[in-house]
This record gives structure tokens, C-alpha cells and sequence, in this order.
């Protein structure tokens, strides 16, 4: 039975190239994407800004709900396709998005390290990326082997794909996929599929290609259970996000206790947290998370 840690842990994002967090405060942040910086709304920037002045491109400017909505408020004109950025050896496209992202998560980029080290050297693994949007942790996988990606959202996976030939990632196995993660986790299970790695990245909200409601509360348990099936002594990891719910990493993690009980190795959860470049700059919590580990 795994050993689950109590003391939470912070995976911390301290930026790239492609990625700074600049400033944040009074519910926002202020963030650098390449040599473009942009403010988005960040409900835990509960303290003032360091800076006085925040000059960028655009602004997201949030619905009167706390369940999202919103629009983009540009200051300059920017490119109609986006334009690049990488993280390590993955290369991607940058563009805003009506919801408030710009096509990938930065907060993600220690999870793609610590599963990349998870997997060390193997060549041969298969991993599993649920709700995999444009593929950047997919294509971080796709250096040990075997990858499959899965989104309910045919545009994300069409992104996911541009950014592999961006990459020249193209030719790697990955098997791309558009499909309900639930119900494609329980056709693997009938299947008795085993994977090396899983990462999973659920919505509060979401729905399927043909119209399946995911909701995280009611959905979350089943499917970690039976991505827990999909796994067995020799697989290395699994790990779970969840963004913008009022929810304990703890209890996540507990979750993963009950589903992994089959098998050892040690259950860690946290915050995934950017911190603010420059002297002082702040810890910036974006989302909990627990993983197992091997």
C-alpha cells in the first residue's frame, strides 16, 4: 500500500524563456509569454502589487460570475497565428484564448520535469495524458516512448498536433485522440491496458464530443479509480491537477490512497505555485495537485 505524506509540498514554476511572472495583486498577475506580457485575472493575488506600472499588449477582463466568462481587451494589434515559444526541447504557439489562457498551462512546466525523471531513462514507456489540451505535457512524455493523448476538444487536439511538427515531435508514437476521457479510461480497462505513467488534468466543468457532461465533483472518484487499474507495480507515476475548485489537496490525495491501495510507492499533494521574478518576488499558488509515485 502506498504511504501517503501529509506535509504538503509546493511544485514551484520559476519561469523560462517563454514564460515570467512578473508582478501580481489586487486579484491579478501580470505575466511575460516570449516578449509579450499580458494581465489575467488570479482570484489568490491577494496582496498588492510590487510594481506600479503594468504595460502589456491585453488584458482579460472577467465576467460578473465566479464560473468564467469574460473578454480580451487588446492594446496592440498581435499576430493572427499566434506566435512561438518553447520549454526545453517542446515548441509551441502562444495565442489568447476566450478563455483566458493562451494555450498552455506555465504552472505545468516542474510537473513536466518531475514526470520526465519519474520515467528516467527508459525509451520504451507508454504513457497516458487525459485532457491533454495542446499537447506539451504529451510531447514532454513522448521522449520515453509510446504516448496517448487524449481531449475531448477537436481544436486542441488539431494544436496539439501543429505544435509536434513544431517540435519535430511528428513522428514520434503518439496516438492522438479525440474522445470522452472517462469513457475512453474504462474502454482501456475492459481492455486490461497498462501504462508506465498517467497525468490527468481535469475541468470543474467540461463536455465530451458528443455531448457527455463531465463534472468534476461527481466524476472525479470513478475515474481515478480506474486509472488506477490501468497501472500496476512496475508503472512509475501518476498525477492530478485540479484548478479553480474549493477543494483540499488533501482530499485529492486521499482519493488517490483509497484507488492505489493495490500498490506500493509513496501519495504526495501541494500547491503548483509561479513565483515572481526579481528579489522579493512572491509565491503565486495556481492549483493543487497529488501524484504517486513508484
Amino acid at each position: 500500500m502506498a504511504d501517503l505524506v501529509q506535509q504538503p509540498l509546493v511544485m514551484e514554476c520559476t519561469g523560462w524563456d517563454g514564460y515570467r511572472l512578473l508582478d501580481s495583486g489586487l486579484g491579478r498577475k501580470w505575466e511575460a509569454f516570449g516578449q509579450r506580457a499580458f494581465i489575467r485575472p488570479e482570484p489568490q493575488a491577494m496582496w498588492h502589487p510590487r510594481l506600479p506600472d503594468w504595460p502589456a499588449a491585453g488584458e482579460f477582463i472577467p465576467g460578473s460570475d465566479e464560473d468564467g466568462g469574460g473578454r480580451w481587451q487588446f492594446r496592440e494589434r498581435l499576430p493572427d497565428d499566434g506566435w512561438p515559444l518553447a520549454w526545453n526541447d517542446v515548441r509551441f504557439t502562444a495565442r489568447p484564448t476566450p478563455f483566458r489562457h493562451l494555450q498552455f498551462f506555465p504552472d505545468m512546466a516542474p510537473v513536466w520535469d518531475w514526470m520526465r525523471a519519474q520515467l528516467g531513462d527508459m525509451t520504451e514507456a507508454e504513457t497516458l495524458n487525459l485532457f491533454g489540451y495542446t499537447g506539451l505535457g504529451t510531447l514532454a512524455l513522448s521522449r520515453h516512448g509510446k504516448a496517448t493523448h487524449v481531449d475531448a476538444s477537436k481544436k486542441s487536439v488539431a494544436q496539439a498536433r501543429e505544435n509536434a511538427v513544431l517540435s519535430d515531435m511528428a513522428e514520434r508514437p503518439i496516438r492522438w485522440l479525440t474522445d470522452d476521457a472517462a469513457k475512453f479510461t474504462a474502454r482501456e480497462v475492459r481492455r486490461q491496458k497498462r501504462y508506465d505513467g498517467i497525468i490527468l488534468d481535469p475541468p470543474k466543468f467540461g463536455r465530451g464530443p458528443d455531448g457527455e457532461v463531465w463534472r468534476l465533483e461527481e466524476h472525479l472518484a470513478g475515474l481515478v479509480t480506474d486509472c488506477a487499474r490501468l497501472l500496476d507495480n512496475n508503472s512509475r507515476f501518476l498525477f492530478l491537477t485540479v484548478y479553480a475548485v474549493r477543494m483540499s489537496s488533501l482530499a485529492i490525495a486521499g482519493l488517490l490512497e483509497e484507488a492505489l491501495s493495490h500498490l506500493p510507492g509513496r501519495i504526495e499533494h501541494g500547491d503548483l505555485a509561479v513565483r515572481e521574478e526579481g528579489e522579493g518576488g512572491r509565491l503565486l499558488p495556481t492549483a493543487i495537485f497529488a501524484r504517486w509515485s513508484r
